[in-house]
């Protein structure tokens, strides 16, 4: 059988989603060794979207394919009683055997947020990227709809990226304030390496009116990552959705995480 299953994970104590050399602690690592003992058997996991060191998964999916049958309750509960306080399962489901948690999903929804004020908070520490000067979202926001439809985000490509082009599509992408904070939200088909990250750092560089809201325009046409600025911070990063067909029946929502500020 075929399982898919719903992950979250505090991304501050691993060093990413991907498997490494053994004594590296990564989420699939962890979870591998978690899911074998419930199945009796080797699992192998694979993944909506490898995160880095430092990413938090809210709404990462994966999927493993098990000669043990077990329920989805067993497979959550039995994979949770192994797991650290870090790292847990939201959902199992038996899926067809054309499912991949990759190739199969239609869109990717990843959340970044930033801590805006004037301190540093011990409570949002490694769980939001901390800017003391004022952001104002709606230039963020602004500079940001230059991005959405299908470019060539050679701007916004880690030089380290392993994928076979820079096309890409984001469907949305959002930017408000909630509370202390700032919310950026963006939705696209696939995503490349610290794309994200890199965008947040230019909207960010907007947002403190270091550079004007047509700089995103420029940054994209440029298509050179020099151009391009810093790549912000990986703590403020979260994997929050995948969407997958209808046909699949899996679970759209994810949890809500807390307000900034309280």
């Amino acid at each position: 059988m075929r399982v898919a299953v719903g992950v979250q994970y505090d991304g501050a104590g691993f060093q990413g989603w991907q498997a490494q050399r053994p004594g590296v602690r990564t989420v699939q690592t962890v979870l591998e060794q978690a899911l074998t003992r419930v199945a009796d058997h080797p699992v192998r996991l694979v993944c909506a979207g490898r995160t880095d060191a430092g990413v938090h998964g809210v709404g990462q999916v994966a999927h493993f394919d098990a000669n043990a049958v077990r329920s989805a309750r067993n497979w959550v509960l039995g994979g949770n009683a192994h797991l650290p306080m870090d790292l847990s399962l939201s959902w199992a489901r038996e899926v067809p055997g054309d499912f991949h948690a990759r190739f199969s999903a239609l869109a990717r929804r990843y959340r970044y947020l930033i801590l805006n004020q004037p301190h540093r908070s011990a409570l949002w520490r490694g769980r939001a990227t901390w800017c003391y000067r004022p952001l104002d979202a709606e230039r963020m926001d602004e500079a940001g709809q230059a991005l959405v439809g299908e470019h060539d985000f050679s701007s916004f490509r880690a030089a380290e990226c392993q994928a076979r082009h820079p096309i890409r599509e984001i469907r949305e992408l959002t930017v408000w304030r909630r509370g202390d904070g700032l919310v950026l939200e963006v939705e696209a088909n696939a995503f490349l390496h610290h794309m994200v990250r890199n965008i947040a750092g230019v909207l960010m560089a907007i947002g403190a009116g270091d550079r004007p809201v047509e700089w995103a325009r420029e940054v994209l046409a440029q298509r050179d990552r020099a151009r391009a600025g810093v790549t912000a911070p990986a703590e403020g990063l979260y994997l929050w959705a995948v969407r997958y067909p209808d046909r699949f029946g899996l679970p759209a929502g994810v949890e809500t995480l807390p307000e900034f500020g309280v």
